[in-house]
């Protein structure tokens, strides 16, 4: 199997193996050399059990000093005895089984006194270090999880259910945390180290992910990770959930499709990207699309989307390509729809003269409490590019560009709802004019604490879109659900 001569390929880190490349996906090696092992190890690959990851959700005893100090001689006596250079040629799987057999090997002939169960906890934990993300892979592996946050080596919390819980997961120490912080960024050619020490980043399955490093983080590595749904959500999800109504949920779908310009706007963590990648699904299957995103998370499911992804400055502080770079660059790419993961400085104003000038049907994410405040903060966006444009002039191009804003919140309770669909109907004096087609009012909470509320009409008759329905025969069910809605509310 993947002996060693000598001691070829060895690297500690701390008591810590280094960190090897991710393991590329290959065919299992048809021929390989023997390894260190004793001839007993074909009974213990059948005694062995599955794969750890079958059942990510149960609770973990907390590690004591002596489990890690246990699992530092492991790793110590492993990276004497295996030869990484052979194991990378291996698949994942055939990788982890070559591990696990080296380690139970090493367990035995160390006469380590384990229980069964902390001995395949032990198996587990060494295959995530070498293959995977190391303490971070159960947690990856769920799928209730929404946010992972790592306050340095001894913290980490997540959110599950809206709620923000702590973890029995912890590093073993800032080194390890650090070292994991570098493969996840390397993935995407970028690092994180003292002289960049700030990154953002993805994950293979889109999950967004921040690291910020010493000396900026004083206690250790922060890495926080937006982890998102293997399925997909939809908007039909959306209404099971209580965040919008069924009539409400087919407004979006129709403003989704008769080509208006959106902005979604919200706080932290209360479902922008999520409410866009449902909008998405409704763009029609032959219209050319362009992501711009500073880590590209968006996850359209149309054939012809091209995606495009900022890029920091390199070691020697040049190579910098902005939002605003990009955004300028897709209106020579024969855009149909432009898609703005999140607009946060000047390149708003590329983006709503795109929105005027033929691209309608555009979208993009912006972090506000309310529409009104959403207005006013592309204005501000605006003044801090340094255009040197009247106040009135600026208003002027936002309520010629943006149709609708839509309004996601994260309540007290947890829940995301979608409190406001908001249209931006035109001018008057100096003044922005909108008018809710819907809105959310909480009306109390139950026992348990989780708020009681209803999607309520605003009764105003035909929005200011109803042209566009009819231009795309959408008139009847825009009506239909308009009607729907309004008498639910007077129920």
């Amino acid at each position: 199997m993947f002996g060693k001569r000598g001691n070829e390929g060895s690297g500690k880190v701390g008591g810590a193996i280094a960190p090897p490349p991710p393991v590329p996906a290959a065919a299992p090696a048809t021929s390989s050399p023997s390894i260190l092992v004793e001839p007993s190890r074909e009974s213990a690959r059948q005694q062995a059990t599955p794969p750890p990851m079958q059942t990510p959700q149960r609770k973990r005893p907390a590690r004591t000093d002596e489990y890690y100090d246990t699992k530092a001689q492991v790793f110590s006596a492993l990276i004497d005895t295996i030869d990484l250079s052979q194991l990378s040629k291996l698949d994942g799987e055939s990788a982890r089984e070559e591990i696990r057999d080296i380690v139970n090997d090493i367990i035995t002939i160390k006469n380590f006194a384990m229980s069964i169960s902390e001995q395949e906890e032990l198996l587990e934990d060494i295959c995530n270090d070498v293959l995977g993300y190391g303490p971070l892979e159960p947690l990856l592996a769920r799928d209730d999880i929404a946010d992972i946050m790592v306050n340095g080596a001894g913290q980490t919390f997540i959110e599950v259910g809206g709620k923000t819980i702590e973890s029995e997961i912890r590093f073993r120490d800032n080194a390890q945390l650090l070292s994991i912080c570098q493969r996840i960024v390397s993935q995407v050619g970028r690092r994180v180290d003292e002289s960049s020490p700030i990154c953002d980043a993805r994950l293979p399955d889109g999950s967004r992910v921040n690291v910020i490093a010493p000396p900026l983080s004083i206690d250790g590595p922060a890495l926080t990770i937006r982890k998102f749904k293997k399925d997909k959500l939809t908007l039909d999800q959306l209404v099971r959930f209580g965040a919008i109504t069924p009539e409400g949920a087919t407004v979006l779908q129709i403003i989704g499709r008769v080509r208006c310009n959106v902005v979604i706007s919200g706080g932290t963590g209360s479902g922008k990207t999520t409410l866009l990648n449902c909008l998405t699904n409704y763009i029609d299957r032959d219209e050319r699309v362009i992501t711009c995103e500073d880590t590209a998370e968006l996850q359209l499911q149309q054939p012809h989307v091209v995606r495009l992804e900022t890029r920091p400055p390199n070691i020697e502080g040049e190579g910098e390509i902005t939002m605003r770079d990009l955004v300028k660059n897709c209106l020579r790419m024969r855009p149909e729809r432009i898609i703005v993961g999140e607009v946060r400085g000047p390149e708003v104003f590329d983006l709503l003269q795109a929105m005027n000038t033929g691209h309608d049907g555009s979208m993009g994410t912006i972090h506000a409490n309310t529409p009104r405040e959403c207005l006013s903060r592309i204005e501000s966006m605006i003044a801090m590019g340094g255009f040197a444009l009247p106040a009135k002039t600026v208003r002027e191009i936002i309520s010629s560009s943006v149709d609708v804003v839509i309004q996601a919140a994260r309540l007290r309770d947890g829940s995301r709802r979608i409190t406001q669909i908001t249209e931006v109907i035109g001018m008057e004096g100096d003044v922005i004019i909108t008018q809710d087609l819907m809105r959310y009012e909480i009306e109390g909470e139950d026992a348990n604490g989780r708020l009681i509320g209803r999607h309520m009409s605003t009764g105003v008759g035909k929005p200011h879109f109803w042209d566009r329905a009819r231009y795309f025969n959408e008139e009847k069910r825009l009506a239909a659900a308009l009607d729907a809605m309004e008498a639910k509310t007077k129920e």
